[in-house]
């Protein structure tokens, strides 16, 4: 066996970087760019308008004018208007571009407008104490040119919206990773279908598919009974068709456990089998020269789920954006006292609790084993606990792996 840490390291060595496609802007979203975005003009473009109010010159305000007339009114959108005199102001509204001639925005708050002689007029309560005042100056945000979003980034929200604001209606981005979720064993059945007593559904297919297609790869599943002949006949089509095959179930010490010898029958070289963990001990990992990666993971669905997040998830994220550095590890405060006897890491399942004072409480959860599936409703995560000891103090931060955001 080797240790989690180890069997971290050699499952990265296989990242190879895939390859890009072009896509339209919003189906962009989650995805990796491939290409640098750099500002097309000045952000902003223009000395804007930050606040509704009457624009006027610094100048005047400065000799004590508190008193303008209004020239004109502007609003955003529309072509600047200049202040003609710079006695006078322009009546302006947010977003709209400062007006040639003023340099300095009073806000509708700090005015009063009335009507003498025919001229409406404002006069200014709170004078500015600078020019400038309420203006958005041109290119204090980004100069022309400047690198905006680099190559390697998950477009999220803000994202997509600075690339639509520099106009790039299609982007470069990493194509989705393409895995094969295998199922295997006899006594597994389609959803859709009623279970014999001695049957259950195929719910490892259905969780790894969710959570590959969460992480932005592309899963189809496929389901293999307990025979050598049948797997010797449906894998080799897999291995040379999809980036990565993620299998469930067969990999034990059991009689019908045939996948380890059928992969290295197809030519796939084992790289490791069997981690010193739990739950998820039996976990098989191998690559096929010029082919997919295989995960094959133990069949109970606590330890598929642990083995997917700790292991697969991260090769994803690394083949979707190889040059960037990995993730950090994300740490929670044990919230209660646990012991764990045997000199393994242990995946304890725990319930996240964010604090007032800012800090992330793990909460131990109970489970039947690493069968007990519906187990996983109560829980946000997973400590990671090291094998170096077997006591486990309310209060110590350890590494949390996380498969439920808040």
């Amino acid at each position: 066996m080797i240790s989690v840490a180890e069997a971290e390291r050699l499952v990265l060595t296989t990242v190879r970087a895939l390859s890009a496609e072009t896509v339209s802007l919003l189906a962009a979203t989650g995805r990796v760019l491939r290409q640098d975005l750099t500002a097309d003009r000045d952000f902003p473009p223009f000395n804007r308008v930050a606040m509704d109010g009457i624009a006027v010159a610094f100048g005047a305000v400065a000799r004590g004018q508190i008193t303008f007339p209004i020239e004109t009114t502007q609003f955003a959108g529309s072509p600047p208007q200049p202040l003609q005199n710079p006695q006078a102001a322009v009546e302006i509204m947010t977003g709209a571009v400062l007006p040639p001639g003023a340099d300095t925005v009073v806000r509708y708050e700090d005015v009063t407008f009335q009507v003498i002689d025919g001229q409406r007029t404002a006069t200014v309560q709170a004078l500015p104490e600078r020019a400038g005042h309420n203006v958005h100056a041109r290119a204090a945000d980004r100069r022309q040119g400047d690198l905006l979003v680099p190559a390697g980034t998950r477009l999220g929200p803000a994202e997509i919206a600075v690339a639509a604001t520099i106009g790039a209606a299609t982007l470069s981005v990493t194509r989705p990773a393409r895995l094969a979720v295998v199922s295997t064993g006899d006594e597994l059945v389609d959803v859709a279908e009623q279970p014999l007593p001695h049957q259950i559904r195929r719910s490892n297919a259905a969780m790894l598919q969710a959570a590959a297609n969460a992480a932005g790869a592309t899963a189809e599943a496929f389901h293999f009974i307990d025979d050598q002949d049948v797997l010797r006949q449906g894998l080799p089509q897999l291995l040379s068709d999809f980036d990565a095959v993620v299998l469930s179930g067969g990999v034990s010490k059991g009689q019908a456990d045939f996948l380890p010898g059928v992969l290295r029958e197809l030519g796939v070289e084992q790289i490791f089998h069997e981690v010193e963990q739990r739950p998820g001990k039996p976990f098989w990992f191998g690559q096929k020269p010029g082919g997919a990666v295989v995960f094959a993971l133990p069949g109970n669905p606590v330890s598929t789920f642990v083995n997917y997040y700790r292991y697969v998830q991260p090769w994803l994220r690394a083949c979707q954006s190889p040059e960037m550095p990995p993730t950090p590890t994300a740490f929670a405060v044990l919230a209660a006292d646990v012991s764990f006897r045997p000199r393994l890491t242990h995946f304890l399942p725990v319930r996240l609790e964010l604090t007032s004072d800012g800090r992330l409480l793990a909460h131990p959860q109970r489970a039947g084993g690493s069968g007990d599936l519906a187990s996983l409703l109560h829980c946000d995560g997973f400590l990671e606990l090291p094998p170096n000891q077997t006591e486990f103090a309310a209060g110590e931060a350890w590494p949390l792996l996380r498969f439920r955001n808040g």
